[in-house]
């Protein structure tokens, strides 16, 4: 176990390094032995952690993203950087070739067992699935349908010290008919089979409606099923205990909103510190436009019931902090670390923070590190094109804060007319400011798309021919409440707003994103690219 860990601590630098330099815009850790909220600030929703000796490990829903079941890992639990993924490619690949808005991997569960780390995740639609790795960085197995059901979701495993294994999980009203109910199955000690004895061992229909999203532990003797209740924006944690892993289990509210501004705080992971003298628990909050952001608050137990973040009346229903210490970790201060967000995309791999509307295809784009390039080529649009909703070559990343400035630096190269590239804001409703090849001339515009998953056409609001063959700067900047100004510049200087405000919008169960796009509406061979120099996020 200690040369696995030595070993990790060895490979994670180089695989961290290979990530851009801290953010610009929101750093969790405030450098005096104290962090503020969130110390992810970007959509990593439903998450679930795991500690593997000194080092934790956190994933989260992906739903149609590739690379899909990002890994992130973290030594003080404020301090984050990307990893890996679990996939590049969505199983079944015919389907999530296309887009598949809020479908695929819901709330996943990461766990260690026997010297390797387990995922297990829905896809509401297809069942429930497994996938093992030995590092968490990857490679992971081909994901195993473990249950063929329509409607099971949001699975965690428990293995017991008799060696028995269970799972539980929850189940999705659009799909399965029912919902507010948690299941108990037992599971092969491999963790690759259910056995049956499928057992309901929760109805929060009267007091918790829309449990969901349950993760399993033991401890002193009791076990304990964390779940959240009263849906993702208004709801509230709950624990709920028992001897007997089928129950009868007695529940608690252990974590409101309370008198704070921090809404829905629930559905995350109970860890601890690697001395065991500290526990922690790790939850989303839903910003809308922002995302499904994660907090992190201490945690104590009060008569086998844990509280979790501060209980100023002393009744047991904690409620969020905004600022608190960081966890106690020995040893030398954790390096302050954040997700990727710019890329000067001087490696021959896309950075971890990237990620597709669907399964990427051979074709999409061209990594020329030594040249600092990423080169998109410009793809056919499909046959029933209305707008950016059906467009499975976006590729995007997670807003990164309430407030930020991205701004890209491209030369667009066209071979035929209704090619175009450009910069977007993706969301149920979006707006794009592209480069498109128009009557012999490059015209830069503005479009709006509300309602885009009703499939609604796009509406131009202003545009300008600018030169060809020369670097165009495209720019957004976001200001709180998710008010979206494009701009562009033909020097790197002087920016030039075009069009009004946009207000972002969240997409399917997801945050709005902000990246590139590279298209053409003709079925051509072999058309136009557009070479982009870098992407930074300020």
């Amino acid at each position: 176990m200690r040369l696995f860990v030595s070993l990790l601590l060895v490979l994670l630098p180089l695989v961290v390094g290979a990530q851009s330099s801290l953010s610009k815009v929101w750093v969790p850790d405030l450098g005096n032995g104290t962090y503020k909220n969130p110390v992810l600030y970007a959509d990593y929703s439903d998450p679930d952690v795991v500690r593997v000796g000194q080092d934790y490990y956190l994933t989260s829903s992906s739903f149609n993203a590739s690379p899909g079941l990002q890994i992130l890992h973290s030594r003080d639990l404020v301090n984050w950087t990307i990893i890996g993924a679990v996939f590049s490619q969505q199983l079944p690949q015919a389907r999530y070739n296309i887009p598949q808005h809020g479908n695929g991997v819901w709330a996943p569960a990461i766990r260690y067992h026997r010297k390797e780390f387990y995922i297990y995740y829905p896809d509401p639609d297809l069942g429930l699935f497994v996938t093992k790795a030995k590092n968490p960085a990857g490679p992971w197995s081909t994901p195993v349908c473990i249950k063929e059901a329509k409607g099971w979701i949001d699975p965690c495993p428990l293995w017991d010290e008799d060696g028995q294994a269970y799972l539980v999980h929850g189940f999705a009203g659009s799909r399965a008919g029912f919902k507010s109910v948690l299941a108990v199955s037992r599971m092969s000690p491999d963790g690759l089979h259910l056995l049956g004895d499928e057992v309901l061992v929760f109805d929060g229909h009267d007091k918790h409606p829309t449990i969901e999203g349950p993760k399993f532990y033991k401890r002193h003797g009791y076990y304990y099923i964390f779940a959240p209740g009263g849906g993702v924006a208004t709801g509230w944690q709950v624990v709920m205990r028992s001897k007997n892993v089928f129950g009868p289990y007695e529940d608690r509210v252990v974590m409101a909103q309370g008198n704070t501004g921090i809404n829905g705080p629930h559905q995350g992971a109970w860890v601890d510190t690697p001395d065991g003298k500290e526990d922690w628990f790790l939850h989303f909050q839903d910003q809308g436009p922002y995302g499904r952001v994660v907090h992190l608050q201490p945690l104590q137990w009060k008569n086998d019931w844990p509280v979790i973040g501060e209980d100023p009346d002393g009744d047991g229903n904690g409620q969020p902090v905004l600022t608190h210490r960081k966890p106690t970790i020995k040893g030398q201060p954790h390096p302050l670390a954040t997700p990727a967000t710019s890329d000067e995309f001087t490696s021959n791999t896309l950075g971890l923070q990237w990620q597709w509307h669907a399964n990427p295809q051979l074709g999409w784009h061209f990594l020329n590190g030594s040249a600092g390039l990423l080169r998109l080529y410009s793809v056919p649009l499909p046959d029933d094109y209305r707008n950016l909703w059906q467009v499975p070559n976006l590729l995007l990343q997670k807003l990164p804060a309430d407030k930020f400035t991205v701004t890209t630096k491209l030369t667009f190269s066209p071979r035929f007319e209704g090619e175009k590239v450009g910069l977007v804001m993706m969301g149920l409703d979006y707006a794009a400011l592209s480069l498109g090849n128009a009557n012999g001339k490059l015209l830069l515009t503005q479009a709006v798309c509300k309602n885009a998953e009703k499939l609604a056409a796009e509406q131009e609001t202003s545009s300008v021919v600018v030169p060809g063959k020369q670097p165009v700067y495209l720019r957004v900047a976001v200001q709180p409440g998710a008010i979206c100004q494009f701009s562009y510049s033909l020097d790197g200087q002087q920016f030039q707003p075009i069009g009004g405000a946009f207000t972002a919008r969240e997409g399917k169960w997801i945050g709005a994103k902000v990246g590139l796009f590279c298209t053409r509406a003709a079925k051509t061979n072999d058309a136009g690219s557009a070479d982009v120099d870098w992407f930074r996020v300020e």
